[in-house]
């Protein structure tokens, strides 16, 4: 499914979301590029849990490395042993997460061709299956790898930062409030997140 063009964009948030049009219209045109590599994206999304972007893109820089000018796949980091794992930065915690993700994708648990036939709430309850997966990691692979345009990730906090800062709360927004605000983005829930991302840091996201 194409990306929306700018101007349906606007056109859905003049009418229910003139903050978010502002936003809009200064930071320029919605890019989302997809990874069709699932793993990867996975793999990546473990490694950012719970840490700032920038230990994650250090940790997943060395982590890439290991696998010598190829990609991580299920079977190599199988392979890998655990000390290999922690010495790239990784967490006790978190090479057990990887380890359970590489099983799954390996024994079919986690099927990615099924995923185009799925909603989101189906496709989360199957990725949170995996050990260390939670709803978050889930609604990164769905934003990120299969560019769901109706995905609002409450529990990220950048979004509510920026929620925070772009409607002027004296306080961290709660998840509910945040959800209650998605509703005038709704079917577009992707494209006000990843704006208020931009908002904070203006590189483009990405997985």
């Amino acid at each position: 499914m194409p990306l929306p063009s700018k101007k349906i964009i606007l056109k859905h948030f003049d009418e229910r979301d003139a903050v978010m049009a502002r936003v809009i219209r200064r930071m320029g045109p919605f890019k989302l590029k997809r990874n069709r590599n699932y793993f990867q994206v996975l793999c990546k999304a473990i490694v950012a849990q719970q840490i700032s972007t920038k230990a994650a893109e250090s940790i997943t820089h060395r982590f890439q490395n290991l696998f010598t000018g190829s990609r991580p796949t299920p079977e190599k980091v199988q392979g890998l042993s655990e000390k290999q794992l922690r010495e790239v930065g990784l967490s006790s915690q978190k090479v057990k997460y990887m380890k359970d993700l590489s099983a799954k994708f390996l024994d079919g648990s986690v099927r990615p061709h099924r995923m185009a036939y799925q909603n989101n709430e189906e496709i989360i309850r199957q990725l949170t299956d995996i050990y260390g997966v939670g709803r978050w990691t889930a609604e990164m692979f769905l934003i990120f790898s299969l560019n769901r345009l109706d995905v609002l990730p409450v529990g990220d906090l950048g979004l509510r930062a920026g929620v925070k800062q772009l409607y002027n709360m004296r306080a961290l927004p709660t998840p509910d409030r945040v959800r209650a605000l998605g509703k005038k983005w709704q079917p577009f829930e992707t494209v006000g997140t990843w704006y208020t991302w931009r908002m904070l840091d203006e590189g483009i996201v990405a997985y």
